[in-house]
């Protein structure tokens, strides 16, 4: 039976509101009006919650922590059923993290991640930590590419890679080939942009993470040992683990307990060959 990590959700967010550069806007951005909600065993989650750390925003956005498994049927979470509620009556959907929502009126701006992550640092970087500029001049597109290559290169290829059947292998010759390729670009530079941590390197981390927490274990050993055979993409995720705006999010328990309460499918022998000792302690780097 397929790998069916999560239940189905809808494939567009229902919420899509920003956080815009002043008052006219409607939602503009202010200390502590905002809130985040977010669940450290989603990847999404864990994506905002390194990217809130990196512009040291505690202190202006809080952040409200959810149970790692979702505790309603339907994927969604019983606490942010009143969000959910007031910002559209008789919500069709679970109630799923990430969430960003306004306490001034008590809804949702946004439930929509990658909108969530440039809204963090276009508007509320000015609030945070100074020179931290996770989006730089004129790398959008670059940014936009890494984080489709992370969702359709690396997650849907691996996902296609732990099932039974027809297409096995070639999802996991074209997984390999995107890795080869990240692993290539990592040759000339510590970070995927060049010589600082940007959004892509919080999307490729992630990714990185997931697949050696959730694909690894619906793969065969030899697809877990051509996976781990890119020595300078594992030592990128290594190291960023040793940061204190990554590391302190990693959930391993909540990850494995998330996966477990969902999944169906059947486990290969590549579950027993972890790729990255992601709780060895290390020594962490400045922010």
């Amino acid at each position: 039976m397929p790998a069916t990590p999560e239940p189905a959700v809808p494939s567009l967010p229902p919420f899509r509101g920003r956080i815009g550069r002043d008052p006219r806007s409607g939602h503009y951005a202010a200390p502590r009006r905002y809130r985040l909600h977010l669940s450290l065993s989603c990847p999404h989650c864990l994506g905002i919650a390194v990217t809130h750390s990196l512009l040291g925003l505690a202190d202006v956005l809080p952040v409200t922590p959810l149970p790692a498994v979702p505790d309603r049927p339907d994927g969604g979470h019983t606490a942010l059923l009143p969000l959910y509620e007031a910002s559209s009556h008789r919500h069709p959907g679970p109630a799923t993290a990430p969430v960003l929502s306004d306490d001034w009126t008590g809804r949702i701006v946004s439930t929509h991640t990658p909108d969530i992550l440039r809204d963090l640092a276009r508007r509320f970087g000015p609030y945070g930590r100074a020179g931290a500029d996770l989006f730089p001049p004129g790398a959008e597109a670059e940014i936009d590419a890494v984080r489709r290559l992370c969702e359709h290169g690396v997650n849907e290829a691996a996902q296609r890679a732990g099932r039974t059947g027809a297409g096995r292998e070639d999802a996991l010759a074209a997984l390999l080939r995107v890795l080869g390729s990240l692993e290539w670009r990592l040759t000339s530079a510590p970070y995927l942009l060049g010589d600082t941590i940007t959004v892509a390197d919080v999307e490729l981390w992630v990714t990185l993470v997931r697949l050696d927490t959730v694909h690894r274990r619906h793969l065969d050993a030899a697809a877990v040992e051509g996976i781990a055979g890119h020595p300078r993409l594992w030592e990128y995720a290594r190291r960023l683990a040793a940061h204190p705006a990554f590391g302190p999010h990693l959930d391993l328990d909540g990850i494995a307990r998330r996966h477990d309460a969902h999944c169906r499918g059947p486990e290969a022998a590549g579950a027993a060959l972890r790729i990255l000792d992601w709780g060895v302690p290390v020594v962490a780097q400045t922010v």
